[in-house]
């Protein structure tokens, strides 16, 4: 079913392409102007000058190397404004302003260094920027590792005049950088930052600007390398994007009076943390809502000191943008210790729904489910069912009895471990694979983790998908807000975690945050059933990319990511047996045009390759070899009446055009 974009997405795209409008016609340009293309994170197009056609005529074009930016994750999607790639590089998160049409670059920011700069556990891996029109003029907006909110002039790169407050530490401008350690309300030095006796915040993900506030997520320490319960929440923040005002904050650990505030039990909302909202945010500027993604409180896989649900942690907050007042809010995991954190933006669609255009909005989780509902008033959009789950065998810990779970879309990957899961390609490979997980307690779907030393002669629990999804970071999903499709990849991943005691735990880390040691908390490393064939324990695919037809939420088709690697091809055990294409068991990474689903993955030998794929039908169109693994992400955009593919490879960024791009230009990139 083909729909109209309607309501709040067509004023959104109304309001940003007037606010980005450029002397060129529509067709010589087309822009992606937040690192998901739009408010609404769909990862989405309309460039159609790439197609099925041409496809296989694709060729590298320019190279941007970070390299001497010290640039490693490659996990920043960039901007394309007014001609220009705007994007952020290393462990310094460099902004970096380049030609788009030859990779060279325009200009530059670094934030002088400081030490609650260099303790960022996620320095490298900033996602992107925001932009803004300020009094007719294009600003970057950009979120440190140190916590500074800083403002950039597109066509400079200078701190923006009249933006926030004086700096006290040398090298800062005396003007276009917010402090916003201020207005979390802990004591910290401007330098150093937060005591991590108290805590510890940083961030990851750009902010995004939705009618004139600048609106700031933020990330935590990783919740598997804590084993100390004290730490502080990631506070939603609110500023004037004129001026740098600090405007609001929400609280995600509700404070006495708060609603929320009964769900966390012992008191524990005094000193527990975490609760960021490390992924992008997305928005819906005609409602002046933004949609906050959160992550889950501390400690990973341990909160038997917080007992409760625990609101908002791993949850979705939808808060109205001026005043930050929540609006509507689901909490998709209640006492999350499965570390479920929401790991991408939400995406905005508008559906159609039994006859009825509905405002839709679509989380997809670690957990392989699809969260969807009203994105004006919260309502879910098919029913959600709280369904019962395992009790923990781990002293003091008391989980929430029922988890919430949408009776539609369906699960998109693995959730319940049966015997009927288990690779069957002969009798005596599915006996070993039988073996393998009879160590291990396993079953229902929310599996709690066991104890090292109470786990009942068991090596430990399994379960499905484990801490690195379902979906995750590395592979968000993408939609095509034309049809209502949403696209997911996901991969067939369990785990298992041993608990061990607090003061175990302790030692791994050197500079741990919080003063009192957790009961338990997580020992070092993942871990779960090996098949001694050194092949997958579970039935493949091992990773695949799902089409979900939002109007109906229907699955419509699945397919594997990218082909089949060469170890399984050439594993003695499985030698003389089809075992089709059982995907590589990675994310892919994907991007939807008005023609074509695109996604880069690996071939068999393991070199990358970019794939274009059918939207309707899933069926492989094209393959095309490509210089680098792409990772996290890619974009795409329309610049002097050339299509562009932008590629996220590692220290680089790598693009690909049809022949012809190069026509006027000389090749300046570095």
């Amino acid at each position: 079913m083909r729909i109209k974009l309607t309501g709040a997405l067509t004023l959104a795209m109304t309001l940003l392409t007037g606010l980005f409008a450029t002397a060129l016609s529509a067709q010589d340009t087309v822009e992606w102007l937040t690192l998901g293309s739009d408010y609404a994170h769909t990862r989405y197009s309309p460039a159609d000058k790439v197609d099925a056609a041409n496809f296989s005529q694709l060729e590298e074009a320019w190279v941007w190397d970070g390299a001497s930016f010290g640039a490693q994750s490659g996990r920043a999607t960039p901007s394309y404004i007014d001609g220009k790639l705007v994007f952020v590089a290393g462990p310094r998160r460099h902004v970096i302003v380049a030609d788009a049409g030859t990779g060279e670059t325009v200009c530059s920011y670094r934030e002088p260094n400081t030490y609650r700069h260099e303790y960022s556990m996620r320095k490298d891996y900033g996602k992107g920027v925001a932009i803004a029109e300020i009094d007719g003029r294009k600003v970057i907006y950009i979120i440190s590792p140190a916590f500074f909110l800083t403002a950039l002039d597109l066509e400079t790169c200078s701190p923006l005049e009249g933006f926030g407050q004086p700096v006290p530490i040398d090298g800062f401008s005396e003007t276009g950088v917010v402090d916003m350690l201020a207005d979390l309300g802990h004591p910290y030095d401007p330098y150093d930052g937060i005591p991590l006796e108290t805590g510890y915040i940083t961030s990851s993900s750009p902010p995004i600007v939705v009618n004139g506030t600048v609106v700031i997520g933020n990330s935590a320490e990783q919740g598997y390398n804590q084993s100390r319960i004290e730490n502080i929440p990631g506070d939603i923040l609110g500023y004037d994007a004129r001026t740098g005002a600090f405007k609001w904050k929400f609280n995600v650990i509700p404070r006495p009076g708060e609603y929320g505030h009964e769900t966390w039990e012992n008191d524990a909302w005094q000193w527990t943390g975490d609760v960021s909202s490390w992924a992008p945010l997305s928005a819906d500027p005609e409602l002046d809502l933004v949609y906050v993604p959160t992550n889950g409180a501390t400690v990973d896989f341990f909160g038997g000191f917080r007992p409760g649900d625990n609101l908002f942690s791993s949850s979705l907050i939808a808060l109205n943008a001026q005043t930050g007042e929540r609006v509507w809010h689901f909490q998709m995991v209640h006492h999350d210790i499965w570390n479920y954190d929401t790991p991408t933006a939400p995406i905005l669609l508008d559906v159609n729904i039994d006859g009825r255009e509905v405002p839709a909005i679509a989380q997809t989780t670690k957990q392989a489910l699809v969260y969807a509902f009203n994105r004006e008033t919260g309502e879910p959009l098919w029913p959600i069912e709280e369904r019962p789950v395992p009790a923990s065998k781990t002293h003091g810990e008391k989980l929430s009895a029922t988890q919430p779970y949408p009776t539609k879309p369906a699960a998109y990957e693995l959730q319940v471990v049966t015997l009927d899961e288990l690779v069957d390609f002969t009798p005596e490979l599915r006996q070993q694979a039988i073996e393998a997980l009879a160590e291990y307690e396993y079953g229902p779907f929310f599996q709690p983790p066991l104890h090292r030393d109470n786990n009942e002669g068991k090596t430990g629990s399994l379960w499905c998908p484990g801490d690195g999804g379902g979906t995750n970071i590395n592979g968000p999903s993408v939609a095509d807000p034309a049809s209502g499709i949403l696209y997911v990849t996901s991969i067939k991943s369990c785990v298992s975690r041993t608990m061990v005691t607090g003061a175990e735990a302790d030692t791994q880390y050197d500079a741990p945050t919080g003063t009192t040691l957790s009961g338990y908390a997580v020992g070092a490393g993942r871990s779960g059933p090996r098949h001694p064939a050194e092949i997958p324990l579970f039935k493949p695919p091992y990773s695949r990319i799902t089409a979900i037809d939002m109007n109906t939420g229907e699955h419509l088709w699945y397919i594997p990511v990218g082909e089949t690697p060469q170890r399984y091809l050439e594993n003695p055990a499985l030698q003389g047996i089809d075992i089709g294409n059982t995907g590589t068991g990675r994310h892919a990474i994907m991007l939807t045009t008005k023609s074509l689903l695109f996604y880069a993955s690996h071939n068999t030998d393991g070199t990358p390759a970019l794939f274009a794929v059918d939207k309707a039908t899933g069926k492989q169109l094209g393959k095309l070899d490509i210089p680098a693994t792409t990772r996290y992400g890619m974009m795409t955009y329309v610049h002097e009446g050339h299509q562009f593919i932008l590629l996220q490879t590692g220290s680089k960024l790598t693009t690909l055009a049809l022949p012809g791009w190069d026509a006027g230009h000389s090749t300046g990139a570095h």
